[in-house]
């Protein structure tokens, strides 16, 4: 079991792994060893999570899953394919707690009496900068 939050954990065997060439550094290594891993998981095939929480996830995580319901994450910073493989575990976990946080509410706030009149007084002083510049009145 992956445990993303209170109440929230993902069975291993509905996650799957794959692992291809990586590019970038490595020399001969890169040519020949599959070190970079990809890690997909079916959103709406999910059995751990509810409705709601699909349909968050959905929401907040769209521009990474494709049309068939899948969020695939791939890491390739590593030259092991371990180390790829429990960082792809941490950034999925991480991704999901983001996803399924409910945003804090917004506490209603108001601007100071102060800052309103100090405002307003600088609104009117560059007001009166440019009516002197003009050389004549705003009613004439």
């Amino acid at each position: 079991m992956i445990y993303i939050m209170d109440g929230v954990m993902i069975p291993e065997n509905e996650i799957t792994f794959t692992a291809s060439r990586s590019g970038g550094p490595g020399g001969q290594n890169v040519n020949k060893v599959s070190t970079k891993v990809t890690l997909s998981f079916d959103i709406r095939g999910s059995a751990a999570l509810s409705e709601e929480q699909k349909h968050r996830i959905m929401a907040k995580l769209g521009t990474r899953i494709n049309k068939e319901s899948i969020l695939q994450i791939a890491s390739q910073r590593t030259r092991s394919q371990e180390l790829n493989r429990a960082d792809t575990l941490a950034r999925f976990s991480e991704l999901l707690r983001r996803a399924l946080t409910p945003p804090r509410a917004r506490i209603k706030t108001h601007a100071p009496t102060v800052a309103k009149q100090r405002r307003l007084h600088e609104k009117k002083k560059r007001g009166l900068t440019k009516q002197s510049r003009s050389g004549k009145g705003w009613d004439s």
